[in-house]
């Protein structure tokens, strides 16, 4: 095959990719996507789709006090001596200048979210909201014949064969059968999706990363701009030196890009990389004990491709991979696929114990400081699990899990065996490998306070984080507290699972990728889960993966155009 010359070669097609070309794009640089998969989206695809971006026009349009001052003082305090503060201070100034370009130039829309807080508000710095955006809902159906390559959502997280829930939807949802508004508002969702079952193979109402990647490709699509699917790079080329383009094998033939500019590496990091990660999952004596929720392909390929030309490694970070809880889901044909537990177990009537039935951490806390504090109280175990308690009350007006809440269906998925149901405590303990007596002890300590909505052994409900989460708008004395005492109770097994990696390439302020020298490699740049974290491997606040990631994929074009950002 001839040889294809372009400015830009951008590989992989998450929100870092996009962000990337159409930046490149819109400042007139022949700009090609490189998908080694035969759908596009990557990781953004299984997200919520968030940003979170200090100090946006959005949040100063609704009076929220913020500045880039407040936002780094937060960062300091959250990533300590391992952040860098030239790397930290190019995302918050360019940022907001990001979100004002995709909104002007792109189908890109986001709704600030002025009442998530920080996901440590009472840090030095934090704030009690209006740093995180949510993706706006996007109609799959204007991708025309392109709606078919968006990778799905993960199937756990639909309903009715592929219908997407958006955070927006929830309370609309738990409330079907107490609201005559949220009742008429799930009702047109479900014709809506009756309607797309028709004509599609899944719901067109777009939620989360899906619809912020669909809205990304429509303008991607309208640009012109070449998306390459099953195209895997394989190998960087170079001269002298500098990167000069790279091959990839396409419809089984072998295909040389040459770049006037510059290749960028949005290839999504290696969270499905066991050789990349064994080095730090081996500190944790269980074995491997991880269930990652990122795609299966995002195995390292950015990083391999330009370590092999002496690009530094970044592992200075507080934890290797933003953590959740997860939950495995039986499927029909005996497989099982993960379901993430970002925030069920900050609502009322929900506990989490060990294997000896102990509580050992704040549920409501964030899900990336949850799985540490998982791993510490099941260091000496054999098996690193634990078990979501809750009653029939709870259960039945909140969900957990794949489990939804009434009136939806609850008996198939005992039938199944994902979640274990008893009439007693002890024999709830019994059936799932609980000490009974550990657990009985549990209940009646947590249970006579619950009552009255205090925690006085973790604090549930102590900071505008966990009672957002919390069931906010009903009645009682806290939003994250209740007894479990409506029988029949309720277990859920959780282990520790991740929706990235926060190591990777080392680069500076621009992306441009540095190597062991801290010298620049000419014409390569890496953005999204490529390059590590800005965060360090800490989660600030919601948003904190998507935010960076179409930020640097916008500083990068910036710089290959030889424009100033900064």
């Amino acid at each position: 095959m001839d040889d294809i010359v372009c400015d830009v070669l951008v590989v992989g097609s998450g929100a870092s990719g996009f962000a990337t070309a159409l930046t490149a794009r819109h400042l007139g640089l022949d700009v090609l996507i490189a998908e080694k998969e035969p759908v596009f989206g990557g990781t953004t695809c299984f997200s919520a789709g968030v940003v979170w971006i200090p100090s946006s026009s959005p949040a100063r349009q609704a009076q929220i006090e913020d500045c880039d001052e407040r936002a780094l003082c937060y960062l300091k305090q959250e990533a300590g001596n391992r952040l860098n503060e030239t790397i930290a201070s190019s995302y918050l100034t360019n940022a907001p200048k990001m979100l004002d370009f995709f909104t002007a130039e792109t189908h890109v829309r986001f709704d600030l979210l002025s009442t998530m807080p920080d996901y440590h508000p009472e840090t030095a710095g934090g704030v009690g909201g209006g740093r995180s955006l949510r993706p706006r809902v996007f109609d799959g159906r204007r991708l025309g014949k392109w709606f078919e390559k968006l990778r799905p959502p993960i199937k756990t997280m639909t309903i009715f064969g592929g219908m997407m829930i958006g955070s927006a939807d929830l309370p609309h949802l738990q409330n079907v059968m107490r609201s005559p508004r949220s009742m008429l508002y799930a009702a047109k969702m479900a014709a809506r999706h009756a309607r797309d079952r028709l004509t599609h193979s899944r719901g067109t109402r777009l939620t989360n990363g899906n619809a912020l990647i669909a809205s990304l490709a429509t303008s991607a699509l309208e640009k012109a701009i070449p998306i390459w699917l099953s195209a895997n790079v394989r190998q960087l080329t170079t001269k002298d030196g500098r990167v000069t383009g790279a091959i990839l094998e396409c419809d089984g033939r072998s295909q040389t890009i040459i770049t006037r500019r510059g290749v960028v590496l949005a290839s999504g990091g290696f969270p499905a990389n066991e050789d990349l990660r064994r080095p730090f999952d081996a500190k944790i004596r269980n074995g491997r004990y991880w269930y990652s929720l990122a795609p299966a392909t995002n195995t390292g390929d950015g990083l391999r491709m330009a370590r092999q030309i002496g690009a530094a490694f970044d592992d200075n970070v507080h934890h290797h991979v933003a953590w959740t809880p997860v939950s495995l889901v039986p499927q029909p044909d005996g497989s099982k696929i993960g379901f993430p537990h970002f925030n069920d177990r900050a609502k009322p009537g929900f506990i989490v114990v060990d294997k000896e039935g102990r509580r050992f951490a704040n549920e409501t806390a964030s899900y990336h400081d949850f799985v540490p504090n998982m791993i510490e109280a099941c260091r000496d175990h054999d098996v690193l699990e634990a078990f979501i308690i809750c009653d029939h009350r709870a259960i039945r007006r909140h969900g957990v899990g794949a489990v939804p809440p009434a009136p939806l269906r609850l008996k198939p998925f005992v039938d199944n065996g994902y979640i274990i149901r008893s009439s007693t405590i002890r024999d709830l303990a019994r059936r799932v490998g609980i000490d009974p007596d550990g657990l009985a002890r549990t209940i009646d300590v947590y249970n006579p306070p619950a009552r009255d909505g205090k925690d006085p052994q973790f604090g549930r409900g102590s900071d505008a984080f966990q009672r957002v989460h919390g069931a906010a708008h009903e009645r009682g004395p806290n939003p994250n507290v209740a007894p479990i005492e409506q029988a029949p109770f309720y277990a859920l097994r959780i282990i520790p699972g991740d929706i990235g990696t926060f190591a990777g390439l080392k680069t500076d302020e621009f992306a441009r990728v540095l190597d062991e020298r801290n010298e620049v490699i000419p014409n390569l740049y890496a953005v999204g889960n490529d390059m590590a974290s800005v965060m360090r491997g800490t989660y600030p606040g919601a948003g904190i993966t998507i935010g960076p990631a179409m930020t640097f994929g916008y500083v990068a074009a910036q710089h290959l155009a030889g424009h100033s950002a900064g």
